[in-house]
């Protein structure tokens, strides 16, 4: 994915191309802080920054075409890579004759500073790295602040596990986090500046902690203090494992403020696959994770990142996740082929799925995904959802409800006597009317409605 955060001010102009996740997307919106408080001298040269991910090979290989394409179209321009495919993916952009300068994550947040020294003519060399498990900070101040209307908070940065397949802990180094009180004052400071959503994200939440007064506090705790501390109408919370769902956390969700949606990195639902991919949970405990969130929130948006073709993974093994997953309730599966990346373990597994077969095992994913997200989507018609816009929706009013769905709005003349302000800062009810269908499922599906009386807004 390719988000772009546009910056119009006087020369030098700045583009920062994010990629991945939402991780990423909050460190852009903190280089995008740190540039515009910084004093860059002017340069002709427009100034492109590539916010990688390495989560695969190919998002290597798509930041790599996306390298080329901007020097072809712009021969001047000047290219920054940056984010966890210059961390663990170097040698991919140091030989690339379009990158100008390499600075991996452990280096991310000095870009103004190597920007200064590099049109000054002050540094001879292109990469800027060093070892990420060294790095005790997690950079505050993140976010989308410019072009979204939710903004995201890194809670946490870093991961513990070393799954098999997994490449982040060496691109992001080890868990760490923002204190409690930290993130209360940040959050409202962003309900201050008009958020009326904000996503609690980071590489693996589920190892949140911090300590007050000598106690430990984990992500429970984080939540319950942002609810009671706080008056920010929607919290989301971004990517949980199956065991990280707690019973407390799930009653803290009986605060309407806490987002009625999951996103789940299950990747499979076989056991022994699963102990292949050093997860710390069994196929019982992925479906009782289900079953719990539906017993609470039946109307819950539940997505799933899944692994197709992981080494190892039988055609038996297959077709229990596919079982288990079918009869599971659950709203979305997000499905990824397996990727090899070098230097994980599962790299060196000799049983490995052929490429065609793995291909085959995502499609079926998909389509079972597709089949389930469009009659969940049926669900909703009739229903009616607190909605805050989305910008950059190329001339539609569009919004996102707690629930996670996107909602057109038909009837949205009711927006022409709002001020941009007044659309950003604040819900609106939207009946749905029917649901899209007209698109590729697997790619984007949204419900259509209409606005209800200005009587029914919220103010």
């Amino acid at each position: 994915m390719d988000h772009n955060l546009k910056m119009d001010a006087p020369e030098p102009q700045f583009q920062i191309h994010t990629f991945g996740c939402k991780v990423n997307t909050y460190d852009s919106g903190l280089i995008e802080r740190n540039i515009q408080k910084s004093n860059v001298d002017s340069t002709p040269s427009r100034i492109h920054i590539l916010n990688t991910c390495a989560v695969t090979a190919e998002a290597t290989k798509e930041a790599v075409r996306t390298i080329r394409r901007l020097k072809s179209k712009d021969p001047l321009c000047t290219v920054v890579v940056t984010g966890c495919a210059a961390q663990v993916d170097t040698g991919s952009f140091e030989n690339l004759p379009g990158a100008d300068l390499v600075v991996a994550n452990s280096h991310k947040m000095k870009i103004p500073e190597i920007l200064q020294d590099y049109f000054k003519g002050k540094i001879k060399q292109k990469v800027f790295k060093s070892n990420i498990f060294h790095k005790e900070d997690l950079e505050s101040g993140g976010g989308l602040e410019t072009s979204h209307s939710r903004s995201f908070l890194k809670i946490q940065d870093g991961c513990n596990s070393f799954c098999t397949f997994c490449v982040i802990p060496y691109a992001r180094g080890k868990s760490r986090s923002l204190s409690i009180s930290a993130l209360i004052d940040r959050v409202n400071h962003l309900h201050q500046k008009g958020f009326q959503e904000i996503v609690l994200t980071g590489v693996h939440i589920g190892d949140y902690e911090d300590s007050v007064d000598g106690n430990k506090k984990q992500l429970e705790d984080l939540v319950e203090a942002v609810l009671l501390k706080t008056k920010v109408p929607r919290f989301r919370l971004t990517s949980l494992e199956p065991i990280e769902l707690t019973n407390r956390l799930l009653e803290l969700y009986s605060d309407p403020r806490l987002c009625p949606h999951f996103h789940m990195s299950i990747q499979s639902a076989n056991s022994d696959v699963l102990k292949n991919m050093k997860r710390k949970y069994t196929q019982s405990e992925v479906e009782a994770a289900f079953y719990k969130i539906e017993k609470k929130l039946p109307n819950a948006f539940v997505g799933l990142d899944v692994i197709a073709g992981f080494p190892t993974e039988t055609h038996e093994q297959f077709e229990d996740t596919y079982e288990s997953l079918a009869r599971t309730p659950w709203t979305r599966l997000h499905v990824f082929p397996y990727s090899e990346r070098p230097g994980t373990k599962a790299a060196q597994f000799l049983n490995a799925v052929p490429w065609p077969e793995r291909l085959h095992r995502a499609s079926r994913l998909r389509e079972l995904s597709s089949y389930r997200l469009c009659e969940k989507a049926k669900m909703q018609v009739g229903t009616t959802k607190n909605i805050i816009l989305l910008k950059n929706t190329k001339n539609k009013t569009r919004g996102l409800s707690r629930d996670f769905w996107n909602v057109e709005v038909e009837n949205s003349i009711g927006f022409d006597k709002l001020t941009e302000s007044e659309k950003s800062n604040q819900e609106f009810k939207v009946k749905v009317l029917k649901v899209n269908l007209n698109t590729e499922l697997s790619k984007e599906i949204f419900l259509q409605g209409e606005l209800l009386s200005e009587n029914g807004m919220s103010r």
